[in-house]
């Protein structure tokens, strides 16, 4: 996932699964030079999924100035990020892999495990100071393989006006949610919209109420699992959030909260210029939590940038010196700031806040977030997978939330 907006409803099984019957030939073809690096370390090759604008503008501009620090230049491709894992078997297998790879950071586990990426330590990039969430993406077998200055996460977009009009408070807890959902409703309007698609954005956003209410992704048809997936049956039943939730995605949320068809909505900060567009009065709380006291436990989105076992030690060592730069606290508050994201570094927290104080609450989010592959590792995917199911039986009434569940399990992760 890019920001999430790049967290397309890809069916990743069919691609991973591709992966793993590649996985017996990158070592090899890590091991060999790369077709693409050449003795000339001057020139850095680039690969990430930034196609679109803004970002594939932000990132051209930054990379860029990045490699003139290091005294280089950049080769950059971008392909849609539906095509990157392809992309990246397909080049480690011809012996062509850039000298520097972003990857969405719960694709790293599986490239990691091919031996296709060299551990960050060999260049003297280390974790410290970097939130502990977003290093457990990057990291397999206790090793350092990718790091990113941009974080993002999901949190509670809601429209001001509407919500001081019905005389709502900002929900903090479920119950609260269930009250001001369904006070909000009215019309076409609807109180609240998120994605249950059947599409890794519906797991995405169903973690936070699982993760919350102390669920585990080690066994997803737990009774607190099922506790969660029944609030969102709740929703829908009861007419609160429409049963379009089912096969929105998370643009197609976006696009309720700005055309007022959704007081309330579960986004992130990919959304956040396309909101200030809008004639939306809107700000973004924290997720609501199962009960008063509760932490929200929210999952880490954002890109790692990775280098690869190109077999071309100048040409690695430059790109790990640019991957340095890019980390840097400086460039860190400028993407930050200019894309809506939240910096991996905590460090650089104040002086993001001072820029942009409407995003305190997904700070707290972020720093308090959980890597989606931080217990699973490889097995993530088919997990969720799994309960992306179960949240759709769920919803359609074919099955009781714990059922679904225990269904769920059943069928992929047994």
């Amino acid at each position: 996932m890019s920001t999430i907006q790049h967290r397309l409803m890809v069916d990743r099984r069919r691609i991973l699964q591709g992966a793993a019957l590649a996985a017996a030939a990158l070592p090899l073809a890590a091991c060999g030079k790369s077709g693409g690096s050449t003795a000339d370390s001057s020139t850095i090759k680039i690969l990430d999924y930034y196609a679109d604008d803004p970002d594939n503008g932000i990132f051209q501009k930054v990379l860029e100035e990045c490699a003139a620090k290091v005294g280089v230049t950049v080769e950059r491709e971008s392909v849609n990020g539906t095509g990157l894992i392809q992309k990246v078997l397909q080049m480690s297998s011809s012996k062509t892999l850039p000298d520097l790879l972003m990857l969405d950071n719960p694709d790293l586990q599986q490239i990691a495990a091919t031996g296709a990426l060299a551990p960050l330590s060999d260049f003297g990039i280390a974790a410290e100071g970097f939130i502990e969430g977003f290093v457990s993406a990057g990291t397999y077998q206790d090793k350092l393989y990718g790091m990113g200055p941009c974080a993002n996460t999901i949190g509670l977009y809601y429209n001001q006006d509407m919500l001081s009009a019905a005389g709502v408070s900002v929900p903090t807890t479920w119950d609260e949610l269930k009250t001001a959902a369904k006070t909000l409703t009215s019309g076409d309007t609807y109180g609240i919209a998120f994605c249950a698609a059947a599409s890794y954005e519906g797991s995405w956003q169903f973690l936070p109420f699982f993760w919350s209410n102390g669920a585990d992704e080690t066994d997803i048809a737990s009774s607190a699992a099922a506790g969660a997936l029944q609030l969102w049956v709740d929703l829908v039943n009861e007419g609160s959030a429409s049963s379009g939730v089912l096969n929105w995605g998370q643009g197609d949320v976006g696009e309720q909260f700005t055309s007022g068809k959704a007081a309330m909505v579960i986004n992130g900060p990919w959304q956040t210029i396309t909101f200030d567009q809008s004639d939306i009065n809107w700000a973004v709380a924290e997720i609501p939590v199962p009960k008063a006291g509760d932490t929200l436990i929210a999952p880490l989105g954002g890109e790692v940038w990775t280098v690869p076992q190109t077999g071309n030690k100048d040409r690695q060592a430059k790109a790990a010196e640019l991957l340095t730069e890019l980390l840097s606290a400086s460039r860190q508050l400028s993407l930050n700031t200019e894309r809506y994201t939240i910096p991996t570094d905590s460090q650089d927290d104040a002086d993001y806040l001072k820029e942009l104080p409407q995003m305190s609450s997904l700070v707290e989010s972020v720093n308090n977030g959980r890597a989606r592959t931080a217990k699973l590792g490889e097995a993530w995917p088919k997990t969720a997978e799994a309960l992306y199911n179960a949240i759709q039986s769920a919803l359609t009434g074919k099955a009781s939330a714990q059922a679904a569940l225990e269904t769920a399990k059943a069928d992929y992760l047994s």
